[in-house]
C-alpha cells in the first residue's frame, strides 16, 4: 500500500513540477502574464513548485525503505523519472499543440523504461 501512496504522490508532485517548469512557456499569450519579467515568472514558478515539494517529500519518506517503505533510493529516483516522463508527455500533447510525439521520442522512452526494469532487477 505504501508503494501505491508513493507512486500516487509522485504523480501529483510531477504534475506540479511540470507546470512550474514548463507551464509559464504557454502563458506568453495570456494578457497580464505576458508583461511579467523573468524575476516575476521565476517567483510564479516557485509558488507552483512549493506544491511539488508538498507532495514529493512525503512520497519519498513514505516510499523509502529506511522509513518502512518498499523502495530503495535508486528505485525511488527511477520511478520519479519514469513518472516525470509520463506526465511531461501528456502535458506536452494536451497543452502544447505545436509539439508532436515522434518515433525517436518513443524509442527514447522505451530505453528509459528499460532503465526502470534494470534498476528493479536483483
Amino acid at each position: 500500500m505504501k508503494g501505491l501512496y508513493t507512486i500516487g504522490l509522485l504523480f501529483i508532485s510531477n504534475t506540479f513540477m511540470t507546470f512550474a517548469w514548463y507551464g509559464h512557456l504557454k502563458l506568453k499569450n495570456a494578457g497580464w502574464v505576458s508583461r511579467w519579467g523573468l524575476p516575476a515568472i521565476i517567483l510564479f514558478s516557485w509558488c507552483i513548485a512549493l506544491f511539488e515539494y508538498i507532495f514529493q517529500v512525503p512520497a519519498n519518506r513514505i516510499g523509502y525503505q529506511s522509513y518502512g517503505g518498499p523502495f530503495n533510493l535508486w528505485q525511488l529516483k527511477v520511478i520519479q523519472e519514469a513518472i516525470t516522463l509520463i506526465v511531461f508527455t501528456f502535458f506536452t500533447i494536451f497543452v502544447f499543440h505545436n509539439e508532436s510525439l515522434k518515433i525517436n521520442h518513443l524509442i527514447g522512452f522505451f530505453f528509459l523504461m528499460l532503465a526502470v526494469y534494470f534498476i528493479f532487477k536483483d
